[in-house]
């Protein structure tokens, strides 16, 4: 295995709720669920303990909140090895929480109360700096204050570390605050969302990522689900196919694909390699049910690669 890697995630923090159902109630309904699960999430939660499982040594910075979520977020972290010096209680606030729905096919709908996850500040950022300065890569999400990935994106670059943002829950945004980032990797729906140009094929995800080049970021990784990922920098725009597997809940896959990018990028893969790795650790992360319970560790995952590995390519589309 390649150097092992520091990560720090500055973000969210949540408790998921997850119900499996058939159908959705209609107004003023009610019907059974089939099944229920609560697990621990939060995008950047969930990034970190990708990140970690994939081999690396991870940072987070977080806020919970003072009821009996918060406690137990935290001890969870200590338990898979996530170091938790920079995750803190926040009197009379909520945790944040997800209320997850599953279809039968896998697809998820998601309510997020972010909570005690609003009260990460700039100040905690900065009351960080030790140690984010020693990481590799500082990986952010928008479940937290904009303000907040603002200046972290800005003291990422002031200090020369590898930062990749992924923007969600999509939202408006200020693209100047953005010039100069390493990597925005949104989903299809959070690319639409921010450039109001639609993505429903793979010319409209390359139109969409050449929009947000413009705005001066050096790279933007458009993930498309099944159907693989797009990257995109301002010299070339790469198709990178996707792996077949059986997906019961994906869930969260979008959250495995961030936080193994960062190991495998901070590992000394190549971009398109790098991509091809989270497109496959991805894709695995949906053949379980929840999001960081479903996450393949390194061994595991590299079983997988040596099987699947070279079935995968990356086609360049423009140069």
């Amino acid at each position: 295995m390649a150097k092992r890697s520091r990560i720090a995630v500055v973000g969210s923090a949540n408790v998921d709720l997850t119900t499996f159902t058939d159908r959705f109630p209609k107004p003023g309904e009610t019907c059974f669920g089939q099944k229920f699960d609560l697990g621990f999430g939060g995008k950047g939660a969930n990034q970190a303990v990708a990140a970690h499982l994939c081999g690396a040594d991870v940072f987070m910075v977080a806020r919970v909140g003072s009821d009996l979520f918060g406690p137990a977020t935290i001890e969870n972290f200590k338990k898979i090895g996530i170091d938790t010096t920079y995750v803190k209680q926040v009197e009379g606030v909520s945790s944040g929480v997800a209320p997850i729905f599953v279809e039968p096919n896998g697809q998820n709908r998601i309510l997020v109360v972010k909570g005690a996850n609003d009260e990460l500040k700039p100040e905690d950022v900065e009351a960080a700096a030790g140690m984010l300065r020693t990481a590799d890569c500082i990986v952010l999400q928008f479940e937290i204050p904009l303000e907040t990935v603002y200046y972290t994106i800005a003291f990422a670059r002031k200090h020369g570390i590898r930062c990749i943002v992924n923007p969600a829950p999509a939202q408006p945004i200020d693209m100047k605050a953005l010039a100069g980032l390493d990597y925005f990797v949104p989903n299809e729906t959070e690319a639409e969302t921010i450039t109001s140009l639609p993505v429903r094929n793979l010319d409209d995800a390359k139109r969409c990522a050449g929009k947000l080049l413009e705005c001066g970021m050096r790279r933007v990784i458009i993930t498309l689900g099944a159907k693989g990922s797009l990257l995109a920098g301002r010299d070339s725009m790469d198709y990178v196919s996707p792996f077949s597997v059986t997906s019961i809940d994906s869930t969260g896959a979008g959250d495995a694909f961030i936080g193994s990018f960062a190991v495998f990028l901070a590992e000394g893969a190549t971009e398109q390699e790098a991509v091809r790795k989270a497109n496959l650790y991805a894709a695995l992360s949906t053949t379980g049910i929840g999001t960081q319970k479903s996450f393949y560790n390194r061994a595991q995952f590299e079983e997988e690669w040596t099987t699947q590995g070279r079935t995968s390519a990356v086609l360049g589309l423009s140069s």
